[in-house]
């Protein structure tokens, strides 16, 4: 046997266990903080969730949204129901500041697709009517109820919920404030946000739209933060030759038309989103290499700057070629694999 073919099995090998390995362990509990409808990587980065949640490796809590869009919940919804998992709690976004733009978003559209008989292609509960319950009373009844220490908190939209949350007094469902809350209850959270090179850095979409949010959670969040920043998602491009070959076990994917209608096809998408998923839940060396500790700054324009301290508890997120690489083919397998309700 070749050295090519002996060094390819090993890989496959190994990936094997690191899955199995993940699988025996009890299931995660997360929580998962969305903007969904700006950009197409949310839905594949909660696709990644429910196939986790199909393997018994995490248990999605609840997920929350930040996104100003009265579709954007329903969609999730839809998901939900879609993926087999109709009972997960949802939260949405009050008060935001963060304006929807005039171009349909693929939440409205798949939303809003019929089948032959002019009936809702897709199963939902909820519409652009319906009553919602608002983030933070979410979180915090949810966190009560949980184990200390048990909650991992995956943040890949804007910061307005998170932020509320750690200033929210006590309440009916814990005498803690919101900081002593997310103390006791948090193990650590997993964000996508930011942009940390020194040349050529921008104001990263998650920040510079709620930047007080962004400096307020930065700033006062009690517990690790694991950021994952705009230059390593920006470097590993979901291809979407998988979306249009791989999905059609099913005539009817509400993932597939959403990639579809986000743009025009064949497009591959970065996936800032998926990164922080995939740390959440696989937090390995061949994925990931974890800067040392430190604290994280935003100025007044939305631009964030990372400092080493060790007493800080911020950590930015790298990786290497090849570490993209084995990252890619983790997406690529997840996005791919049958749900198990379908």
């Amino acid at each position: 046997m070749r050295f090519k073919q002996i060094f390819f099995l090993a890989i496959v090998a190994t990936f094997a266990f690191n899955s199995s390995a993940i699988a025996q362990k009890k299931a995660l509990t997360v929580i998962f903080e969305t903007d969904m409808g700006n950009d197409i990587d949310d839905v594949l980065a909660l696709d990644m969730l429910y196939k986790y949640q199909d393997a018994g490796i995490v248990n999605i809590a609840a997920i929350s949204n930040n996104k100003g869009n009265i579709y954007s919940v329903p969609f999730i919804d839809m998901l939900n129901r879609w993926y087999g998992y109709p009972n997960i709690t949802l939260g949405n976004v009050q008060n935001t500041k963060v304006k929807e733009g005039k171009k349909t978003s693929y939440v409205e559209y798949v939303s809003n697709l019929k089948n032959e008989q002019q009936s809702d292609l897709f199963e939902k509960e909820l519409n652009t009517s319906s009553t919602l319950q608002g983030s933070v009373e979410m979180y915090r009844k949810i966190l009560s109820a949980q184990p200390d220490q048990s909650v991992i908190v995956i943040s890949v939209g804007f910061l307005t919920n998170l932020s509320k949350l750690i200033n929210s007094p006590a309440d009916k469902y814990s005498p803690l404030n919101g900081k002593e809350l997310v103390r006791k209850k948090v193990r650590f959270m997993s964000l996508m946000g930011g942009d940390f090179r020194v040349e050529n850095r921008t104001k990263e979409f998650n920040i510079r739209y709620d930047i007080a949010s962004a400096k307020d959670v930065f700033d006062n969040w009690p517990g690790n933060i694991f950021v994952s920043p705009w230059e390593l998602g920006g470097h590993v491009l979901f291809p979407g030759e998988v979306i249009k070959t791989d999905l059609a076990y099913t005539s009817a994917h509400p993932l597939k038309y959403a990639y579809e209608y986000y743009s025009k096809m064949p497009y591959d998408r970065p996936t800032w989103d998926l990164t922080s998923v995939l740390y959440a839940v696989e937090p390995l060396k061949r994925y990931f290499t974890v800067s040392k500790a430190g604290f994280i700054n935003t100025d007044d324009k939305g631009a964030t700057f990372f400092n080493k301290a060790k007493k800080g508890n911020r950590y930015i997120l790298t990786a290497d070629k090849q570490q993209q690489e084995r990252m890619l083919l983790r997406f690529k397998e997840l996005v791919k694999q049958k749900p198990k309700h379908r």
